[in-house]
């Protein structure tokens, strides 16, 4: 049973046989590397370099669900770049636009 599973997967038309599993597979270093940024003070956060992962998560995983193979590797891959980039760009506005106010504030 577990043979015939992965010679499906080995056959399949986004198997590791083509670019369709290898460039999404590839991509992952992208969402590792944003969550290893996570640690980074949100000061040193690129607002170009967050928009552009997000944009692209929300894009690809639109066009995953579209294009013939359907290819879910690319669809989770853009997912999980879409929601590092929505946090990392929640954490740049909160400390460049809310956490000034909050310290004007204390400072009364």
């Amino acid at each position: 049973m577990a043979t015939s599973k992965l010679q499906a997967l080995w056959n399949h038309p986004a198997g590791p046989k083509t670019i369709h599993f290898w460039a999404p597979t590839f991509k992952w270093g992208i969402s590792i590397a944003n969550v290893a940024d996570f640690a980074k003070p949100p000061e040193k956060l690129s607002y170009p370099q967050q928009i552009a992962v997000t944009c692209t998560g929300v894009i690809w995983s639109r066009y995953s669900t579209v294009i013939t193979p359907k290819n879910w590797n690319l669809f989770s891959v853009n997912v999980a770049m879409a929601a590092t980039g929505i946090y990392q760009l929640s954490r740049k506005i909160q400390h460049d636009y809310f956490s000034e106010a909050e310290a004007a504030v204390a400072e009364e």
